[in-house]
């Protein structure tokens, strides 16, 4: 099913696309996209959406089994508190990608803004994966609870940038994040420590970047010719001692 995007509401877009599960469509199509916010939000049926252009902020926010595939950019808030399915986008994507996020994965190409992971989180077999192939800005990974974070820094539009920001992992106590080629400890938050991949590591990792590869038709073995590093909390309260005792 096709839907033109051309110059309608954002919240006339989500009506039809609404509409059109509801109706039974598996596979919707969506063409002129130009900014429109909270497509796919909700959305507990495992349909798969296909933006042609840029959507706007909360792309999938609350989403539980659908697909949504963005041909261009995305923007702010992508995945906010999603709990299941897959947002692959095909170019940069900005912040706070994954915000709250308790399952599913989210697939960015290229670079992607500032804190992105901010409070993942997990519960039993329920993980959410982000994986950004390219670069990313300050506070990757804050406050992250659960989950996984992956930064490739291969396929990116500004090669003199650095492959991450400062602030790295700020808050973190759950979780890991890998990170392709290492990371500058010196722009790591000290609530966090770089360790080496077990073979237990690996194998999950290569789980995720098979998918990730198979998304975007990459080259899985070139991206694995790389050592990884992964990233975890020193402590599941970081702040801690900034807590007020309890009366006893």
């Amino acid at each position: 099913m096709k839907i033109d995007a051309q110059g309608v509401y954002y919240r006339d877009l989500n009506t039809k696309i609404r509409e059109a599960v509801a109706g039974g469509a598996d596979k919707i199509d969506l063409v002129n996209v130009n900014g429109q916010y909270f497509i796919g939000d909700g959305i507990n049926k495992p349909v798969t959406i296909t933006v042609n252009g840029v959507p706007g902020n909360d792309l999938g926010a609350f989403m539980n089994g659908a697909t949504i595939i963005v041909r261009d950019n995305g923007q702010d808030n992508i995945g906010n508190t999603m709990n299941a399915g897959k947002v692959v986008v095909h170019g940069h994507a900005g912040d706070v990608l994954g915000y709250g996020m308790r399952g599913g994965r989210i697939h960015i190409l290229k670079d992607v803004g500032y804190r992105v992971g901010i409070h993942m989180k997990s519960y039993q077999d329920n993980k959410p994966v982000l994986v950004a192939g390219g670069k990313a800005g300050d506070f990757f990974g804050e406050y992250m609870a659960g989950g996984v974070l992956v930064l490739l820094g291969m396929f990116t539009d500004a090669p003199e940038k650095s492959k991450h920001g400062f602030r790295f992992g700020t808050g973190m106590h759950g979780g890991v994040i890998y990170v392709r080629g290492g990371v500058d400890e010196a722009k790591l938050s000290t609530e966090v420590g770089v360790f080496d991949l077990t073979p237990e590591d690996r194998q999950e990792l290569e789980g995720y970047l098979q998918e990730f590869s198979k998304d975007f038709k990459l080259d899985f073995k070139e991206i694995m010719r790389e050592k990884f590093v992964k990233i975890l909390p020193k402590s599941k309260r970081p702040y801690g001692n900034m807590y007020c005792a309890m009366p006893r």
